[in-house]
């Protein structure tokens, strides 16, 4: 549920997003953001352009 809503939020804001960034989007606690995009990162799915930011792959 929470990777889902993390992807969307990335989505949705077409430019890349840091953590605390996300969680404002998504509406999530930090600490579910945390954990899903360390789930995210080991499936591949989202890429880190710059440094701290967050994209879908």
């Amino acid at each position: 549920m929470s990777k889902e809503k993390v992807m969307e939020a990335l989505q949705k804001a077409g430019k890349p997003l840091k953590a605390g960034e996300i969680a404002e989007a998504s509406g999530l606690d930090k600490k579910e953001v945390d954990k899903a995009m360390k789930e995210l990162k080991t499936d591949g799915a989202i890429v880190s352009p710059v440094r701290c930011y967050w994209a879908p792959k």
